[in-house]
C-alpha cells in the first residue's frame, strides 16, 4: 500500500512497491492526462511535478514517494486551464497531435516557477521533452509568451 499526495488530496492505493508512479496515476487514480511514451524517462510525456520539480513518472517507483511530497499532474496544474502556460499553448495553437503536450506543459510550468523569465538557452536546456511532431518552435514561443519574453534575445 502507498499513501500519496496527488493534486492536493492524500490517497491510499494498493499497489506493489515497484509500480511506476505513472501507472498509479493512470490506472488506479484515472488521471489519464499524464501519458506513457517510452518507459525509460527519456521522452517526458509522463512529466509531473513532485514538490515543484518536473519529474518523469514512468521510471519512478511509487515507493519513492510519501504523503508529504506534493505530486501535481496536468489535471491539478489548473482545473480551469488558466495557468499562463496553458493560455499560451491555446493562444499559439502549440500542439499538433497533442500526445506529448501534457508533459511539455508540466516541464514548462516547472521551469517558469523556478525561472520566471528564462532565456531561450535556459528553455532549450531545461525542457528536454521529445515531440514526435516537431513542435519545438511553437513550444519555445509558448514558453516565451507565458514568461513575457516573446522575441527576447536569448
Amino acid at each position: 500500500m502507498a499513501k500519496l499526495n496527488v493534486n492536493g488530496r492524500v490517497i491510499e492505493v494498493q499497489v506493489e512497491d515497484d509500480t511506476p508512479l505513472l501507472w498509479v496515476l493512470r490506472e488506479q487514480l484515472e488521471l489519464t492526462g499524464t501519458k506513457y511514451g517510452c518507459g525509460i524517462a527519456q521522452c517526458g510525456a509522463c512529466t509531473v511535478h513532485v514538490d515543484g520539480v518536473a519529474t518523469r513518472s514512468c521510471a519512478m517507483p511509487v515507493s519513492a514517494f510519501d504523503e508529504n511530497q506534493k505530486i501535481v499532474t496536468i489535471e491539478g496544474l489548473s482545473p480551469d486551464s488558466s495557468h499562463p502556460i496553458q493560455q499560451a499553448w491555446l493562444a499559439l495553437d502549440v500542439p499538433q497531435c497533442g500526445f506529448c503536450q501534457s508533459g511539455m506543459i508540466m516541464a514548462a510550468a516547472a521551469l517558469l516557477a523556478n525561472t520566471p523569465r528564462p532565456t531561450e538557452q535556459q528553455i532549450r536546456e531545461e525542457v528536454t521533452n521529445i515531440c514526435r511532431c516537431g513542435t519545438y518552435n511553437r513550444v519555445l514561443a509558448g514558453i516565451q509568451r507565458a514568461a513575457g519574453t516573446a522575441g527576447a534575445a536569448g
